[in-house]
């Protein structure tokens, strides 16, 4: 088995797969915050230091508050390269979230100070980064580097929906980090369209809409 035999899009990795694809200068990539109606969607990338292992890395949902940001503060302190990318409600309304999340991937493999011999990113699709790439389905739980990719967009983007939330506290930002829960459209229909709102996703239209009556 060799690079040169594994498919663009990999399913049901083994773990002599995982060894072949993380061999070298490596970026793992994942995003967060696709699902939410409000603020951007984030990206991390990161190139772990082989000689700095960090045990207890996964999929950041499957881990406690508590662990993310110890993990975030690991990673941060001993990965080669840590960088995030984004893309703003306004590109999400314009692109779609599917062109958004992958332009974000694009600008944080472009904000690393290494440049990886290959991109691992989480799920079924991956952007051009000009650099041999793979999907890797369900890789933030399977390859570390994919998961300390998770972990850093989960700990950056939750903080930012913390930030948001001491602007609105009416909104509950801290609580539901602006996915579409019940507490969400309650406050949407009590106080509103925000600026950081994503217009094009449907309870937020549908919201703005009412306004405008």
């Amino acid at each position: 088995m060799s690079l040169n035999t594994l498919p663009v899009v990999i399913k049901n990795i083994t773990p002599e797969q995982v060894v072949i694809i993380t061999d070298g200068i490596v970026a793992g990539v994942d995003e967060v915050g696709r699902g939410p109606l409000v603020g951007d969607v984030v990206t991390a990338a990161v190139i772990l230091d082989p000689n700095k292992p960090i045990t207890g890395l996964n999929d950041s949902k499957k881990l406690s508050e508590k662990r993310r940001n110890a993990l975030y503060h690991d990673i941060i302190n001993n990965a080669l390269s840590v960088s995030v990318g984004r893309a703003s409600p306004a590109e999400i309304d314009e692109l779609n979230i599917l062109h958004a999340t992958m332009l974000a991937m694009q600008r944080a493999v472009a904000g690393l100070t290494i440049q990886p011999k290959r991109v691992l990113v989480d799920g079924n699709r991956v952007p051009d980064f000009g650099i041999a790439s793979h999907a890797v389905i369900k890789g933030d739980g399977l390859v570390d580097a994919i998961s300390a990719a998770s972990i850093i967009a989960k700990v950056t983007r939750d903080a930012e929906m913390d930030i948001l939330d001491s602007q609105y506290p009416q909104y509950g930002f801290a609580k539901h980090k602006g996915y579409p829960t019940k507490a969400h459209f309650e406050a949407l229909a009590l106080h509103g369209v925000l600026a950081e709102h994503r217009k094009s996703f449907k309870p937020v239209a549908e919201r703005m809409l009412l306004q405008d009556k």
